[in-house]
């Protein structure tokens, strides 16, 4: 499995805070089967002033680290980024990290109050030829109330990436709906594990992989934690990666042709 999403990098922002714990979070992941990890501090202007070469600094100290250590996990970079002028600018500068220096990077949109103009951002950075990644529309505090821009963000393109924490239930009920929702209707492009720490935000991906595929199907769980994340670190287009899958509709469900037979 590849996790796209992880607060690994010690001491950099508000995940692990020093290297024990950046260790131990590796153990951990690759104890789950991930075995590779974008390491994805946030860049927010006047809260984290994260650089693109600040953050590969750090990914190859932490990298060294792991090697000597023996933990079979291969470091890549990212950044969780937030809306700011310059955002096309940046990433083509490389002074905000896209995930392993691809045309994909993460998107994170506020998390209380929806941005007046979030889906004109999306659509100017896609036109620069940068492929957003929304993280966590399912907690997002406003999903209720503008759920209609996240399908109308996926329908144009823009990918869905959701955590895997609310696909079991760790953020509580409303997230887990909002997952569950977006899965059915196939809006989901990738599972990630946001992590942060080693207790209610660790970097673990199966037991999520595992809903998923009950949920879909194998193969579509499949694509959220290995074909496309492998695309992305690739740089592959995104047209040329699986198409997205939902849940069956009742019609198509196993079983209600046998149950519609049988009652003739």
């Amino acid at each position: 499995m590849i996790d796209l999403h992880c607060h690994m990098l010690p001491g950099i922002d508000d995940g692990a805070p020093d290297l024990e714990t950046s260790l131990a979070m590796a153990r951990m992941a690759a104890a789950d089967g991930i075995r590779v990890t974008a390491c994805t501090p946030h860049i927010m202007p006047g809260v984290y002033e994260n650089t693109g070469p600040g953050i590969r600094d750090g990914i190859a100290r932490l990298q060294a680290a792991l090697d000597e250590a023996g933990i079979p996990l291969r470091l890549v970079q990212g950044a969780d980024v937030h809306i700011a002028p310059g955002l096309g600018a940046g990433l083509r500068e490389g002074r905000i990290a896209a995930l392993n220096g691809t045309r994909y990077f993460l998107f994170e949109p506020p998390h209380h109050v929806p941005p007046p103009r979030l889906e004109d951002a999306v659509f100017e950075v896609m036109s620069a030829g940068y492929q957003p990644l929304i993280t966590h529309p399912e907690r997002l505090t406003w999903i209720e109330t503008h759920y209609e821009i996240m399908r109308n963000l996926a329908h144009a393109g823009a990918w869905m990436q959701i955590t895997c924490g609310s696909v079991t239930g760790r953020f509580g009920r409303r997230p887990r709906y909002w997952a569950e929702r977006m899965l059915d209707e196939g809006l989901v492009h990738v599972l990630a594990t946001d992590a942060h720490n080693l207790r209610n935000r660790c970097p673990v991906m199966s037991e999520a992989r595992d809903a998923v595929a009950a949920r879909l199907g194998e193969a579509a769980a499949h694509d959220m934690v290995v074909t496309r994340p492998q695309g992305v670190l690739d740089n592959v287009p995104p047209a040329s990666l699986p198409p997205l899958v939902g849940a069956p509709s009742r019609a198509e469900r196993r079983g209600f042709f046998n149950r519609i037979f049988s009652n003739a």
